[in-house]
């Protein structure tokens, strides 16, 4: 599989330039430092506070399959038993009184239940790997969230950049109509024509000014701390070449996918194990005792005893019970195989819709280039008309604002491409810290299970330890 970023060469060398002048306006927010988008995503991972509970949740069920292998493992207890004795069975025979104390050691082992335990172990298991890949399509949208939000302030930075220009020049134009005026050769409609278009202009700088303080708010929330002013990024990440290569990309491994399709497994074994239930189930127990003063025909003794016993059940009537529970199961596995069909429409859906954003925001960017030079020539040609006397005040402001338009929807194009890249990544299931290579720690779901892999066992922690140490201290032991 080739990969590929779509934007053609000329707009590769547009966004070159708006990625210099976005470093520009970064280096004037943040002399200090200046984020980059790498850094951004990085720290979103690992600050991500909803990762985090989400990784506890699929430890519950690495334990839940712990559980159940536990189900096929002996079962060993220990009993301790003291009984008072008081008999009176009448003249001219009374049993002695006294206190018997036994101890015992019992173990019990399950030899066959039809093979039931043993499939909801393997039901159990695919429910762990269903729950990581639902970690995987988590991890997705946390560094879709703080891409999204990387790239709105970088975006608003660029807006008020080239808002807070156009207020400058605009307050000169109105410096120059006011100087005019006072010479006789403007009018005080033109005067007042620059005012009104300084007000206008400051309302729009405030106006940005507000959403980017919205767009660094929403950026804390995202990647976990306060932005340190942004940079264009250097380049977009590969996506794959064509809308089908995509698809079928995203039909192989995308998590969402993935994740039901473990759960179509689970819920098959799930139903192989109710279907078990019909079966018998046979099961050994051991048993050692040592007693003191036990009375045995009214003699009391100590000694030991040693027991060996087998049980088998076998189901004749539950009222219906075990039908129905075979019943629940089959309608379980057949609304998650719909659910499948439907998640995989769904994603082929998601990738031609963002294939699609993608064509379109790189439409826009073109026309965007068009539109700023076409605005170019025609406020240079107006200006000059406005030298002769041939146009006027007004002119001169409709076509500076015109080009100021054309500027901001560029940077907004350009936004808006870098952010539909990163959701077609989403789309098939690339965006991962895996594929995007970030600096950073990655977070082993196998580690958990490894630890506790051949049966359950005590957490070496003190009053509820962090588990990422209690990992830690296990894989260094």
């Amino acid at each position: 599989m080739t990969f590929r970023t779509m934007i053609s060469s000329p707009l590769r060398l547009a966004w070159a330039g708006v990625v210099a002048g976005g470093c520009a306006v970064a280096m004037a927010v943040a002399p200090a430092q200046a984020d980059s988008l790498r850094a951004a995503l990085g720290d979103a991972y690992a600050n991500s506070q909803v990762l985090e509970q989400n990784r506890q949740l699929l430890r519950l069920q690495d334990e839940r399959a712990a559980q159940r292998i536990a189900n096929l493992r002996p079962v060993v207890n220990f009993v301790a038993e003291s009984r008072w004795l008081s008999s009176d069975i009448g003249p001219p025979r009374r049993l002695p009184d006294g206190t018997t104390h036994t101890l015992s050691l019992v173990a019990d082992l399950l030899v066959f239940d039809n093979g039931g335990s043993r499939d909801l172990l393997e039901s159990a298991r695919e429910i762990v790997l269903a729950a990581r890949y639902d970690l995987v399509s988590l991890e997705q949208q946390v560094l879709l969230d703080a891409a999204v939000a990387y790239t709105n302030v970088w975006r608003d930075i660029q807006e008020v950049e080239v808002r807070e220009s156009n207020v400058r020049v605009v307050s000169e134009q109105l410096r120059a109509a006011r100087n005019r005026f006072a010479v006789g050769e403007d009018t005080r409609t033109d005067v007042a024509q620059a005012e009104a278009q300084l007000a206008a202009a400051q309302s729009s700088l405030a106006a940005a000014r507000g959403q980017l303080e919205i767009s660094r708010e929403r950026f804390l929330l995202a990647v976990g701390r306060p932005v340190q002013g942004a940079i264009a990024p250097e380049t977009l990440p590969d996506v794959p070449d064509t809308e089908d290569a995509a698809d079928q990309l995203a039909r192989q491994q995308h998590p969402a996918i993935r994740s039901l399709q473990h759960q179509v497994r689970a819920n098959e074994w799930a139903l192989a194990a109710a279907r078990s239930d019909y079966g018998p189930e046979l099961t050994l127990r051991a048993q050692a005792d040592a007693y003191k003063n036990r009375v045995i025909q009214g003699t009391p003794f100590d000694g030991t005893d040693t027991s060996l016993s087998l049980r088998l059940t076998q189901p004749l009537y539950r009222g219906g019970q075990l039908f129905a529970l075979e019943r629940s199961a089959i309608a379980t596995l057949a609304a998650s195989e719909f659910e499948l069909q439907q998640q995989a429409r769904a994603v082929v859906q998601t990738v031609g819709n963002a294939y699609a954003q993608l064509r379109i925001a790189n439409a826009q960017i073109q026309a965007a280039d068009q539109q700023i030079r076409a605005a170019q020539l025609a406020l240079e040609g107006i200006q000059e008309g406005a030298a002769l006397g041939a146009r006027t005040t007004l002119d001169v402001l409709d076509a500076e604002q015109d080009l100021l338009e054309a500027r901001i929807g560029r940077i907004r194009a350009q936004a808006n491409l870098h952010i539909q890249t990163y959701v077609a990544l989403e789309s098939v299931g690339l965006l991962t810290v895996e594929h995007l290579g970030l600096d950073v720690p990655q977070y082993d779901p196998g580690a958990y299970t490894n630890a506790f892999i051949n049966a359950p066992q005590r957490v070496p922690s003190l009053q509820g330890a962090r588990l990422d140490a209690v990992l830690e201290r296990l894989g260094r032991n």
